[in-house]
């Protein structure tokens, strides 16, 4: 059986923080600058790019994270509508505010590939970041009425959304994620049970409750061993064969409407190994997405 053809959408948010192409901002330019759209083409797709850009020239962290979600969350419907597959490369994680919101919150469940759970509120954060926040606002935990501001956002419930590898939680932020109804699954489970049979039942359930997902991977996700991709990766994450499995177990069961490729600082990428993991598993997104 021959390629399938996927029509997709890069679209580039390289912001980090508020900064524009600083930081893990600079991953999305990275990766387009070094011919991701022209990798995707030769393995028979079809991309378009789509670059988000804000006017403003004094941004604070939360209105950048803001206006990048109501732009992402417009563009993302706008592709779906036009039978195209959304690959948001994006600096912060808070563009899958956005990213659901285009897709159809209601319907869609939420797999979290990352280090962190990004499930703390403003009452429980250590750090003060934001970006921290996302999974927490995505499932209407905090920000409420920020997140009501974004077209097409409703949030998504906690049984709705699986976690995988998430390893670095803060006290205070795994206890909330604890008492909800979010499932994880751990490094673990995939090691000792292979990639499949360790997510089966989450992905089994989860398709029963909903009809397509947002696949978020951030990749330090992966373990550093494995690819330096930020300053904040965790140790003890998976391989990129490893993170290509969940994307191949999602897509048996669910249709993966929109993904995301974040948080990829190219400082941090001393070897190349990050950038190469980025360019393996964009395709594999792009694959599933048929």
């Amino acid at each position: 059986m021959g390629r399938v053809a996927v029509k997709t959408t890069l679209i580039e948010v390289p912001y980090d923080s508020g900064h524009y192409a600083r930081r893990m901002g600079r991953g999305p330019v990275h990766l387009v600058q070094g011919g991701l759209a022209g990798l995707l083409e030769r393995a028979g797709h079809e991309v378009r790019l789509v670059e988000v850009r804000l006017v403003e020239d004094f941004l604070t962290e939360v209105g950048t994270a803001l206006e990048t979600q109501r732009l992402v969350a417009e563009c993302v419907a706008g592709e779906i509508a036009e039978g195209r597959f959304p690959l948001v490369l994006s600096g912060n994680c808070a563009t899958s505010v956005g990213s659901v919101a285009g897709a159809g919150a209601r319907r869609t469940g939420v797999v979290w590939l990352d280090s962190h759970g990004d499930y703390n509120t403003p009452e429980t954060t250590a750090s003060g970041f934001f970006d921290g926040m996302v999974l927490a606002r995505v499932t209407g935990e905090c920000w409420t009425a920020a997140a009501a501001r974004v077209p097409g956002f409703e949030p998504v419930p906690t049984e709705n959304v699986v976690l995988v590898a998430v390893r670095d939680l803060d006290p205070a932020e795994r206890d909330l994620l604890t008492a909800s109804d979010a499932v994880r699954v751990d490094v673990e489970a995939i090691r000792e049970r292979g990639t499949e049979s360790a997510l089966a039942a989450a992905f089994d359930a989860l398709a029963d409750r909903v009809d397509q997902a947002y696949l978020h991977l951030d990749l330090d996700v992966l373990d550093p061993e494995v690819a330096r991709i930020n300053d904040f990766q965790a140790p003890g994450g998976l391989t990129v064969e490893e993170v290509a499995g969940v994307i191949t177990a999602l897509a048996a069961r669910l249709p993966i409407r929109v993904a995301a490729l974040t948080a990829f600082d190219p400082d941090a990428d001393a070897d190349g190994a990050g950038g190469e993991a980025a360019v393996t598993l964009a395709p594999a997104l792009v694959g599933a997405a048929r």
